[in-house]
């Protein structure tokens, strides 16, 4: 069953959607040569608090933390150690949440540690995060949740890959809906199966977390011994985007983003819908 949200229901994710958003900016600035992941865990568990918020990922199936880091060939669900000491070249993604008022937020971003990035790590990172727009930009009602999906996959295809060959769009791991609880249905793929047919039709105060994971090689993942931290099979570097969207009666909202999505949407020749909060 997909939870329909009502205007005032939304109202409260973009609350939680700002904590998000807070918790982004900080650690994306603290995400420097020779912090641990475990300090950026500690950044985030501080801005949650200051906006007494609660984590959605601490606990979560026992997950211990309350981000995930992922670095380089980590795919998704890196633990925070105070082992991994980030180095300068690094990529990073940091995937958190928050709870407001039994709401949840749901986000994640790619960052450069450092300085002197290889080109296709740059343009891993800026693929993965338009193609993630695209997918936004195709939350339309009366449109079916492929649509969003073959948004998604087009992007990606469609842009070539520095050096030759294909980008590997992650298999095992997709977009969700969110809403009174973090992973709630529909599962929601970045590249079109189909056998899933065309899935359900968007209507308004229906709320996706959209996320494309990209990798320079392979689509394919193995679990570490952690039963948490996913690795590329082949050892590649990969990068993972996401925001929480809620499609409203005057269009979409992108709830983790500071700005609504406004700015970024506009690119794509779609307006975003009112800021309830603003």
């Amino acid at each position: 069953m997909v939870q329909i949200k009502s205007p005032e229901q939304i109202a409260k994710m973009r609350a939680a959607g700002l904590v998000v958003a807070a918790i982004h900016a900080a650690t994306r600035e603290a995400a420097v040569p020779g912090a641990s992941t475990k300090d950026l865990d500690e950044v985030a568990r501080k801005v949650l608090a200051e906006h007494g918020a609660k984590s959605n990922f601490l606990g979560y199936g026992g997950f211990p933390a309350t981000i995930c880091t992922s670095v380089n060939d980590v795919v998704v669900h890196g633990i925070p150690s105070d082992d991994v000491v980030l180095k300068d070249g690094d990529l990073i993604s940091i995937d958190c949440g928050a709870i407001v008022d039994g709401w949840h937020g749901d986000a994640a971003f790619t960052a450069f540690v450092g300085s002197g990035h290889a080109p296709e790590l740059v343009e891993l990172s800026r693929v993965t995060e338009e193609s993630m727009w695209a997918g936004i930009a195709a939350m339309k009602a009366g449109s079916r949740l492929v649509d969003v999906s073959r948004a998604i996959e087009t992007y990606i295809r469609r842009q070539p890959k520095p050096g030759g060959g294909r980008y590997g769009i992650i298999e095992d791991y997709g977009g969700h809906g969110i809403g009174t609880e973090m992973h709630m249905d529909p599962h929601l793929l970045n590249y079109v199966d189909r056998r899933r047919g065309k899935g359900p039709k968007l209507v308004p105060g229906f709320c996706l977390a959209i996320e494309p994971m990209v990798s320079l090689g392979t689509p394919r993942t193995e679990v570490l011994q952690d039963d948490w931290t996913v690795i590329t099979t082949d050892g590649t570097w990969s990068s993972h985007w996401e925001h929480s969207v809620a499609l409203t009666e005057e269009g979409p909202l992108v709830l983790t983003a500071p700005d609504g999505g406004k700015a970024k949407l506009a690119e794509h020749g779609v307006t975003a819908a009112p800021d309830p909060l603003a």
